[in-house]
């Protein structure tokens, strides 16, 4: 198997044995489309990479063998357009199957690969295209998405270059005619133009509470940090289907639909579905076969509302979840009705899976599981003194000036005072209050940094106060998290009005609009509170978790 070439072992007897004994070989210029998409074309050409279908009936399967040829094809357009080494190139791909092939040619040029979502406004795309100097912008045939492009484009340079897939459209190259006219040969860079392990290869824009979106930078080596996300924790099967509902925009897509699923030889399933619908899924599902799935606790939520025993899921050999934490109802109904144990995993955009449920133990409803390998984990106090069993504390990764993990992302992308701050000691902190109980479990507890998650989103309350604060009806206001039974957690908005404005239903709509146009619109505030003054410190900073706390009131019952 190609995963041999980068472990030292591959079974062990005990969690502790993998803990402890799980050991990469890492190659010199290691470069995921050469070493892994080729080298599986090389092996057996027709092995099974994509499964791929949409919500009109089109289907298309892929061999490495095809996504060697498409991907080569792709990397001399690109190439032929000035993209080269360290250039950073943004997708808005969604779950298009085009996703996959210019991922692996972005790859094997060593140009910077930047997942964009399909939901960004023009202001979104304008700050990001901005932030990493993008030379080129491959987005799928959907109006919205292009709207918004051609919006934040408006007074960029000529030297950008957008191309579309599917349809054609003025201004805009055709990607799939453009590749058809290159040959399907593409050489291994050499010399200065060949990748370096320690190059970056893959940046994600994440939420922050205090400021826009960082970029978080990772290496060539990232993809195999993912074969522990993919092979322990998924436990993806060597020639078998692996489905992640995700799209590609979001880290999450990272973890399950490309890297470490295809290290392990597992095929990725892709169902490109316009919007959720818990039948429509379980459909495709029972349709191809998945032996693995992992999907946000959201989506689990969902399924479990529909009758299934109308479908049969005895094909699915694993489940997993992640994204936001996992209530111990999901988990045990989700069991009762399928027979599956659901095994949480923890990470972030930053990381490979951190904390999850591995063989060697039984998941506990609600838990996190326990430490990865590679990843130092401990949970420290306020005074960075390791917390004692059962008390919380924010979960760090430990040593990392001694030992980087593979999978952790090194830099924020060209900011290097930023890099320096995050990384420039021996710890990185996470941000995530946890505890852990006397077995070794970690249990989540939540953001010390009041980022929000919904239904998988990581959504950070500084961008939509932003928004909303460029209603002439705001004059302050605070984004905080609110207890939902279906998504988990959704955004609330405690507003301050101006003298001007009435409080009411025609206004609260009116601001959820207003966000939906200035941000991402999944950001919108789904509660709106009219409150005269917000909570406040003595320094004057707001009190977000006095807000919190009284909405979590609202939804207690008193026994």
């Amino acid at each position: 198997m190609l995963l041999d070439r980068f472990l030292e072992k591959a079974s062990f007897d005990s969690y502790e044995d993998f803990k402890q004994n799980y050991t990469l070989k890492i190659p010199e210029n290691f470069n995921f489309g050469f070493d892994v998409v080729d080298e599986w074309a090389k092996l057996s050409h027709g092995k099974t990479a994509l499964v791929w279908c949409d919500d009109h009936g089109i289907e298309r399967r892929f061999t490495f063998g095809d996504i060697k040829t498409l991907s080569n094809r792709t990397a001399n357009f690109l190439t032929g357009l000035g993209i080269k080494k360290g250039d950073c190139v943004m997708l808005f791909l969604g779950r298009r199957w085009q996703y996959w092939i210019c991922a692996v040619a972005l790859h094997k040029i060593g140009a910077v690969l930047i997942p964009a979502s399909a939901q960004l406004t023009a202001k979104d795309i304008m700050y990001r295209n901005e932030s990493a100097d993008v030379k080129a912008i491959i987005a799928m045939y959907d109006e919205y998405v292009i709207e918004q492009i051609e919006k934040a484009l408006g007074s960029t340079p000529a030297s950008l270059h957008k191309i579309i897939t599917e349809k054609n459209k003025s201004g805009w190259l055709r990607f799939e005619d453009e590749i058809e006219q290159h040959p399907d040969v593409f050489e291994r860079p050499s010399g200065e133009a060949a990748t370096r392990n320690d190059e970056i290869f893959l940046t994600y824009f994440t939420s922050g509470t205090t400021g826009m979106p960082k970029m978080i930078a990772h290496n060539h080596t990232h993809p195999l940090g993912h074969i522990v996300t993919a092979k322990y924790w998924q436990k993806v099967i060597d020639n078998e289907l692996h489905f992640t509902a995700a799209e590609s925009g979001w880290a999450k897509f990272g973890w399950g639909n490309i890297y470490g699923q295809w290290i392990c030889g597992a095929g990725v399933f892709a169902y490109d579905m316009a919007k959720f619908a818990p039948c429509d899924l379980l459909d495709m599902i029972q349709k191809y076969k998945p032996a693995t799935f992992c999907a946000p606790p959201t989506m689990f939520r969902f399924m479990i509302q529909e009758d299934l025993s109308g479908y049969d899921l005895s094909f699915i050999k694993h489940c997993t979840t992640a994204g936001e934490p996992l209530n111990p109802e999901v988990y045990n109904r989700w069991r009762e009705l399928t027979g599956l144990k659901l095994c949480e995993g923890f990470g972030q955009s930053e990381s490979s899976v951190m904390v999850a449920n591995f063989d060697g133990f039984t998941p506990r409803p609600g838990s996190m599981g326990k430490p990865a390998p590679l990843y130092d984990i401990d949970i420290i106090d306020e005074n960075g003194n390791s917390c004692d069993t059962g008390v919380e504390g924010e979960m760090v990764v430990r040593n990392i000036d001694k030992y980087m993990p593979v999978g952790l992302f090194v830099e924020i992308f060209k900011d290097k005072q930023a890099t320096a701050k995050i990384l420039g000691t021996d710890i990185y902190r996470t941000g995530d209050i946890v505890w852990k109980d006397s077995k070794g479990y970690f249990w989540y507890v939540g953001r010390s940094d009041d980022v929000i998650k919904c239904s998988g989103y990581r959504i950070g309350p500084f961008e939509v106060e932003s928004a909303l604060m460029e209603h002439p009806a705001v004059v302050e206001c605070a984004i905080t998290a609110a207890p939902d039974p279906i998504r988990g957690q959704v955004v609330k908005a405690t507003v301050v009005l101006s003298k001007n404005y009435t409080p009411d239903k025609a206004l609260v709509k009116e601001l959820q609009d207003h966000v939906k146009k200035a941000t991402a619109p999944y950001k919108y505030p789904r509660i709106v509170e009219f409150v005269s003054a917000l909570p406040k410190t003595i320094s004057g900073k707001t009190r977000r978790v006095e807000i919190r706390e009284r909405e979590q009131a609202k939804t207690e019952t008193p026994v």
